[in-house]
């Protein structure tokens, strides 16, 4: 089992959670304060309550220099044992990939990558070869437009089930798991079929109105785990007053707990 594995299974167990908190700071949304601290106190009023949190690159590099400033603030607070999902959906030719997994794993420090599987193998595998690092491969996304291509025929099949079955098959160092919707719960449950042991990044829950309970079924594994379920709006914009990090702590309590009853029931 690598590291990443074995670290999200301990914070899973820990915090009684399967739940991940996405961080995508957009000031016209958030209280009028620096971006900084208004995620590093949701991050202190939340971090018994997740498995994981996944920082959204764009949103940073929006606000330039002083954005990436917010998120090495941020990741000096988020708990070094629960998993750190930088969600930035790389994928280029062999030698860029490597500079973005040096960047993300080295770098900065992140647990695991969000990848684009669709310029092959070469594009992936430098995140792959970091063996105790996590590569969450985009497979049956929960935007509207994911049917474009994702449900094309390919060889027989849609297009996201070949890149479920092209996981299993790079999976040799047991780090690769991927990024399904809740958006969409029949093909999730599909790819949970196809992939039995992969661990499930679950977006969509809360603004994208996904569905938590129908998509926590079909993404549990055998044994009764195996999944991040990820909310960012719900949770980040739950107030714009100064109760911002207290209410956000009340949404995630929410949410783990609609989750735990979902995955029991």
């Amino acid at each position: 089992m690598s590291a990443f594995l074995q670290k999200l299974e301990a914070a899973t167990k820990r915090n009684d959670s399967m739940l991940c908190i996405g961080l995508d700071p957009d000031p016209k949304l958030m209280p009028e304060m620096p971006v900084a601290k208004f995620l590093c106190d949701i991050v202190e009023a939340t971090k018994d309550l997740v498995c994981a949190y996944k920082p959204n690159f764009a949103f940073f590099e929006a606000m330039g220099l002083d954005g990436w400033r917010a998120l090495q603030e941020v990741m000096r607070v988020m708990a070094k044992d629960v998993v750190t999902i930088a969600d930035a959906k790389r994928g280029d030719i062999g030698n860029t990939s490597a500079a973005y997994a040096k960047a993300t794993f080295e770098v900065w420090g992140f647990d695991v990558a969000t990848v684009a599987p669709y310029m092959g193998y070469d594009s992936v595998q430098p995140f792959i070869d970091y063996k105790d690092k996590g590569v969450l491969i985009l497979c049956r996304t929960s935007n509207p437009g994911s049917a474009d291509f994702q449900n094309l025929n390919a060889g027989g099949r849609p297009l996201f089930e070949q890149v479920a079955l092209k996981a299993n098959e790079w999976n040799k160092h047991k780090n690769i798991g991927l990024v399904t919707g809740a958006t969409h719960p029949d093909e999730l449950k599909r790819v949970r079929e196809l992939c039995p042991d992969l661990p499930l990044l679950i977006p969509g829950v809360g603004a994208q109105d996904g569905d938590l309970v129908a998509s926590v079924k079909a993404g549990l594994d055998a044994k009764g785990g195996g999944i991040i379920v990820s909310s960012s709006r719900e949770v980040l914009y739950a107030s714009k007053g100064r109760d911002f990090a207290q209410a956000s702590r009340k949404v995630a309590e929410r949410l783990r707990a609609e989750i735990q009853q979902a995955a029991k029931a």
